[in-house]
């Protein structure tokens, strides 16, 4: 994207360690691409570059490959940060003159506190004038490509001393997800993938009922 016409409007999209980074870079380019402006890319971590593992160290370089591949203005890393997330995302955002932040819904270890909603409300105050795009966890499960169908909004509803899968919304939902149905079964067989007290779990479902209890604490 080079030759930026809009340049009243500016993309920051906010990455961390997982699966849903690439998806963030992807649509912030979409908007970026649409609207014809700068589209800057930030990943913080209170770790020194130099001492980040392996894993981590993959995916900044994965990161950078796509910024690079969208034509992004910018990858920022914000390293060896001890800095509240919020201060270090407002400050980025005001250099650069944003006025659109994407982040992920299902962000974890410092920005667990985003699927809580807190994160959410403070970066507001700190940002009042920025529009703020939350984006939803993937409906794909790694590592089952083929096997599951592409997954739809569900919920976890209490049947005695069971669970069992639901595709409506009451107040008996005590859990929302995704539900990934397997392939070639006329049955509610699948995978169940939601989030419990700030961890993104995957549990297994029979015949509508979770076979995985224990890691509903029953």
């Amino acid at each position: 994207m080079t030759g930026k016409g809009t340049m009243d409007e500016s993309i920051l999209v906010c990455v961390y360690y997982g699966p849903n980074g690439a998806k963030l870079i992807r649509r912030g380019c979409k908007i970026a691409s649409r609207l014809d402006c700068p589209l800057y890319i930030v990943s913080i971590d209170p770790a020194p570059a130099d001492e980040l593992d392996h894993e981590k160290s993959q995916y900044i370089e994965s990161w950078k490959k796509l910024a690079e591949e969208y034509g992004a203005t910018e990858f920022i890393l914000k390293d060896n940060e001890k800095r509240p997330v919020v201060k270090v995302i407002g400050e980025v955002a005001r250099e650069k003159g944003v006025t659109q932040i994407i982040i992920g819904q299902t962000a974890k270890s410092r920005w667990e506190e985003i699927t809580k909603g807190s994160f959410v409300n403070i970066l507001l105050k700190e940002l009042p004038f920025i529009d703020l795009h939350i984006i939803s966890v993937s409906r794909e499960l790694r590592g089952h490509d083929g096997d599951y169908e592409k997954g739809c909004h569900a919920y976890l509803v209490r049947d005695g001393t069971q669970y069992k899968i639901s595709f409506n919304h009451t107040n008996e939902a005590q859990y929302e997800g995704i539900f990934f149905k397997e392939t070639g079964t006329d049955f509610n067989n699948g995978t169940f993938k939601f989030m419990k007290d700030g961890e993104m779990l995957e549990i297994h479902v029979t015949e509508d009922y979770v076979t995985e209890k224990e890691k509903l604490g029953v």
